[in-house]
C-alpha cells in the first residue's frame, strides 16, 4: 500500500511540475487551478466527510452484525451516495458562476479572469460524481481490508494528466494573460482532467467484483439502520463545512493577490502548489497507515477496547513521526531550493512559493498528529468532537489569514497565511488531544509521546543545522542558477539524512526500526 502510494505521489509531483510548466503560478494558472479546486471541495461538502469517517465505522458494524454480513446495508449506501452525487454534480454545474463567485471576485477589472473561471468549472464540476465514485468504492475495498487497488489508481489519473500538460507544451503556445487563453486550450484542460478523474475511479471497479462484492440499486432505506449511518454523518457534514468555509476564505485572499500581482506568483496558484509538496510525507506516511488503521481502530471501538485503540493511536504517531518531523525541518532549512528545482521551466519566479514552503514546514508536525488522534473519535462513532474542534481550527485560521490580508505587503500576505495554517492545526492539536484523553479515560499515552516527539525534534533540529551548514559550504556553486538548487539538496539532504539517523540511534528511539532499510 505505502509503495502504491508512493509511486502515486511521484507520478503527481510530475505532473505538478508539468502543471508549472505549462500554466506558471500567476493568474492564467490560478483561474485552473481555482476552479479545479471547487469539485473536490464541493465532493466532500456532499458526502466526502462522511463516507471517509462515519460510514467506515458503519460498514465494519454491519459486516459484524448482520447476518447476509452487511451486503444489503453495502447495497443501501452505494445506492443512496451515488443518488446524493448526481443530484449535486448537475446542481453545481447549473450554479458555477455562483459558485466560481465565493473564490474569485467578479468587477470590471477581474471580470475577464472571472469568466474563464466559470468557463473552466463547467468541464470539471463534474469531477464532483467521479470523486465520490472513487471513495464509496474504495471504502468497500477498505471494509474488506483489500487496499492496494486504492492506492494505485490515482496512478492512472496521474498519467492522464502529464499525458495531457505534456500534450499542451507541446502543441500549444502558453498564454501571457487570461485574455490569451483559447477556447481549444480550455476544452483540453477542462475534459482531459475530468477524464483521469473519471478513468480513477472506473478501474476500481473489476477489483471490488473480485473481492465478492456484487453492485444492486436498493432504494429501500427507511426503517434499515441508516438513520445512524446520516446522524453521524451530519456532524462529519458540519466538519467538512466548518473546514470548507476557511479554504474559501484562504482561496478568496490568496486570489486577490494574484489579482493585484497576477504575474509575480505570489498568490493562490504557488500556494497550492507549495502545500502539495508540504503534504507528500502526510500522504504517503500518515494516510497510508490510517487507510489500514481504520477499520481496526473501529473494531476496536465497536468493542470498547479503550486499551487497543490507545496503543493503536499511540504507535500510528510515533511510527509518523519518524518521517514528518525530519520532512518538516527538511522543508523549514531548504523550502526555496526544492520550488527552484522542481520549478525551473515556466515558473518566472519560485522564490514566493519557496517561503510558502518554508511557513507551512513546521506546521506538518500537528497537521499530521491531529489528522491521526480524530481517528480516535471516529472510531467510537464520535463525528460531534471533531466537528466543534474543526470549527476553533476555522476560526483561527480565518482570523489569522484575515490578518495577513490586512498588514502584510502583498507579497507576503500569502506567505503569512501559510504559516498561519500551521499555527492553526497547532491550536486544534492541543484541543483534539485533550478532548480525546477524556473519552480514553484520562490516558493518551501522553509521556511516552513526549519523549518520543522530543527526541525526534532534537534529532531533526540537530542533523537539519548540520546539512545547512554544508550547503552553506558549498560556496559560490550553491547559487549557480542551473544545477545549484540540486547541489545544496544533495548535499544538505544526505548529511541531514545521515546525521538525523544516527542521532535516532543514539537517542534511542525504537519507532526508526519500523522504516525499511533501518531496522
Amino acid at each position: 500500500m505505502a509503495l502504491g502510494t508512493v509511486v502515486s505521489r511521484v507520478t503527481g509531483l510530475i505532473r505538478l511540475v508539468l502543471q508549472g510548466s505549462a500554466l506558471g503560478t500567476g493568474l492564467v494558472a490560478t483561474t485552473y487551478n481555482t476552479a479545479n479546486t471547487v469539485p473536490m471541495s464541493l465532493y466532500a461538502l456532499l458526502i466526502g466527510g462522511a463516507l471517509n469517517a462515519a460510514f467506515v465505522p458503519q460498514l465494519v458494524r454491519a459486516r459484524l452484525e448482520h447476518a447476509d454480513g452487511g451486503r444489503a446495508h453495502e447495497q443501501r449506501l452505494l445506492t443512496l451516495a451515488l443518488c446524493v452525487l448526481t443530484v449535486g454534480t448537475v446542481a453545481a454545474v447549473l450554479a458555477a458562476p455562483r459558485i466560481v463567485g465565493l473564490y474569485l471576485p467578479d468587477s470590471p477589472a477581474t471580470h475577464q479572469a472571472f469568466e474563464l473561471a466559470v468557463v473552466f468549472a463547467r468541464f470539471l464540476l463534474p469531477q464532483i460524481f467521479f470523486y465520490g465514485l472513487s471513495a464509496v468504492l474504495g471504502q468497500l475495498l477498505n471494509v474488506r481490508e483489500e487496499f492496494g487497488a486504492v492506492t494505485w489508481t490515482p496512478v492512472l489519473n496521474n498519467l492522464v494528466l502529464i499525458t495531457l500538460f505534456g500534450l499542451y507544451l507541446g502543441l500549444l503556445t502558453a498564454p501571457h494573460s487570461v485574455h490569451d487563453v483559447t477556447p481549444a486550450q480550455v476544452r483540453l484542460l477542462g475534459i482531459g482532467t475530468t477524464i483521469g478523474i473519471a478513468l480513477q475511479a472506473l478501474a476500481l471497479i473489476p477489483y471490488l467484483r473480485e473481492a465478492g462484492f456484487r453492485p444492486r440499486p436498493r432504494f429501500d432505506w427507511r426503517g434499515v439502520g441508516l438513520r445512524k449511518s446520516v446522524s453521524s454523518a451530519r456532524w462529519t457534514l458540519l466538519f467538512v463545512l466548518a473546514n470548507q468555509v476557511a479554504l474559501t476564505v484562504v482561496t478568496h485572499y490568496a486570489n486577490a493577490a494574484d489579482l493585484a500581482l497576477p504575474k509575480a506568483g505570489v498568490g493562490n496558484t504557488a500556494y497550492s502548489y507549495a502545500q502539495t509538496i508540504w503534504t507528500l510525507p502526510q500522504s504517503i506516511v500518515t494516510v497510508s497507515l490510517v487507510t489500514a488503521l481504520l477499520p481496526r481502530l473501529s473494531r476496536a471501538g465497536a468493542e470498547q477496547r479503550l486499551d487497543d485503540v490507545r496503543a493503536e493511536l499511540s504507535r500510528a504517531l510515533r511510527v509518523t513521526g519518524v518521517v514528518i518531523v525530519p520532512a518538516a525541518f527538511f522543508f523549514l532549512l531548504f523550502g526555496p531550493q526544492i520550488t527552484a528545482l522542481l520549478f525551473a521551466h515556466g515558473v518566472a519566479d519560485p522564490r514566493p512559493m519557496g517561503h510558502m514552503l518554508q511557513a507551512l514546514a513546521l506546521g506538518l508536525i500537528p497537521f499530521s498528529a491531529q489528522f491521526l488522534l480524530l481517528r480516535g473519535f471516529y472510531a467510537f462513532e464520535d463525528a460531534r468532537t471533531p466537528f466543534l474542534v474543526a470549527v476553533r481550527i476555522a476560526a483561527v485560521n480565518i482570523a489569522l489569514a484575515l490578518s495577513c490580508h490586512l498588514l502584510l505587503p502583498t507579497r507576503w500576505a500569502v506567505t503569512g497565511m501559510a504559516a498561519s495554517y500551521g499555527v492553526s492545526y497547532g491550536v486544534g492539536l492541543l484541543l483534539t488531544a485533550r478532548r480525546l484523553r477524556g473519552r480514553m479515560a484520562g490516558r493518551l499515552d501522553g509521556k511516552r509521546l513526549g519523549r518520543t516527539y522530543g527526541k525526534l525534534t532534537a534529532a531533526a533540529a540537530c542533523a537539519g543545522l548540520a546539512g545547512s551548514a554544508a550547503a552553506h559550504l558549498l560556496g559560490p556553486a550553491a547559487s549557480a542558477p542551473t544545477w545549484g538548487p540540486a547541489l545544496v539538496l544533495v548535499a544538505g539532504g544526505a548529511v541531514m539524512l545521515v546525521l538525523f539517523v544516527l542521532l535516532a540511534r543514539v537517542l534511542r528511539i525504537g519507532e526508526l526500526r519500523s522504516l525499511p532499510g533501518l531496522r
